[in-house]
């Protein structure tokens, strides 16, 4: 069952704070195109205007330009909410250990803003982004909720603690959250742009463009590559999901494990280039292997991932080669 079979009452307001950036504005167009009705929160510092132009037509749309960090924009735009899917935040581990100030001014009070204007609101359910980097130093594979190791990153130290206010949220209040801990999220609209890009769309818009891409460290990292539609669904499902449910976080990915290397050279022979990587340093605070178990996902939540990383990555490559 795919997304587009989930149904919600009719009228439903969403709020999707983050709402022009990757995750967030996928996730307005499916709900839009679902007949729902769809608050967009975003100050646009990450997220893009290009992203979100598509819906201004859309009588079941608004826009609100504002920050997450300002409570009384929180308070106004969760007013006659039903379900908040909140993925307002500063991406990017190596960024974070340059700017941790900033990062807990956002992504930590940002996101207590939120979980505090959905309760003043009565809003029904509170979904919010949590990441794959939680996991820090633990080493058993796949990753496993409740086997935490160190934090390696001002960016996952903000998830983590984000993870504890929606546990406090739930317990002390009653408000419905569900942490989602994305895993190496891929496809259209990622941005490929800049020191930060994610790596497939940095290399595809490289390969495109006959440029040879640099691979962070040896290449033999791996990550659980996870397609967009799959996380839409996750947050879909999340909404439906019963009050029990509640108050946890929740491995959203696939449940693969793709090399960095091997990813390169799949793209390679899909985009039909014979150009050879650089190797560079590695990153610091990266996670060299990465792999969900998304069991407690598919238990609670109901969670069906319907897209593997063949199809994901085919995909991509169709809509970067139309948008780049």
């Amino acid at each position: 069952m795919g997304y587009r079979d989930i149904g919600f009452p009719e009228g439903s307001v969403f709020l999707v704070t983050g709402g022009a950036g990757f995750i967030g504005s996928n996730l307005c167009e499916a709900i839009l195109s679902m007949g729902y009705n769809v608050r967009c929160l975003d100050n646009l510092s990450t997220g893009r205007q290009e992203n979100i132009d598509l819906f201004l037509d859309n009588p079941n749309y608004s826009f609100i330009k504002g920050d997450i960090t300002n409570l009384e924009t929180c308070l106004s735009a969760c007013k006659d909410v039903d379900f908040v899917l909140n993925q307002a935040a500063w991406g990017s581990v190596p960024r974070s250990i340059e700017m941790p100030l900033y990062y807990e001014e956002v992504n930590i009070r940002g996101t207590l803003n939120m979980m505090e204007a959905a309760r003043q609101n009565g809003v029904k359910k509170f979904v919010y982004a949590s990441s794959s980097s939680v996991y820090g130093d633990h080493p058993v594979l796949p990753k496993k909720e409740g086997q935490e190791g160190n934090l390696l990153s001002p960016y996952a130290l903000t998830k983590r603690v984000d993870e504890e206010y929606g546990r406090l949220y739930y317990n002390l209040y009653g408000l419905d959250t569900y942490g989602l801990r994305y895993f190496n999220v891929f496809g259209r609209r990622q941005d490929p742009n800049g020191a930060y890009a994610a790596v497939i769309p940095k290399f595809l818009k490289l390969l495109i463009n006959d440029e040879q891409p640099t691979i962070n460290g040896d290449g033999k990292q791996s990550r659980d590559f996870t397609y967009i539609d799959n996380v839409i669904e996750a947050n879909l499902k999340a909404c439906k999901a019963s009050h029990e449910a509640g108050g946890q976080a929740y491995n959203i990915a696939y449940g693969g494990r793709e090399y960095l290397i091997d990813l390169y050279y799949e793209m390679c022979k899909i985009l039909g280039k014979k150009i050879e990587p650089k190797f560079g340093p590695d990153r610091a605070g990266d996670i060299k292997h990465s792999n969900a178990d998304i069991s407690k996902a598919r238990e609670l939540l109901g969670y069906d991932p319907q897209y593997d990383f063949a199809e994901g990555l085919q995909l991509a490559i169709d809509w970067y080669r139309e948008n780049l």
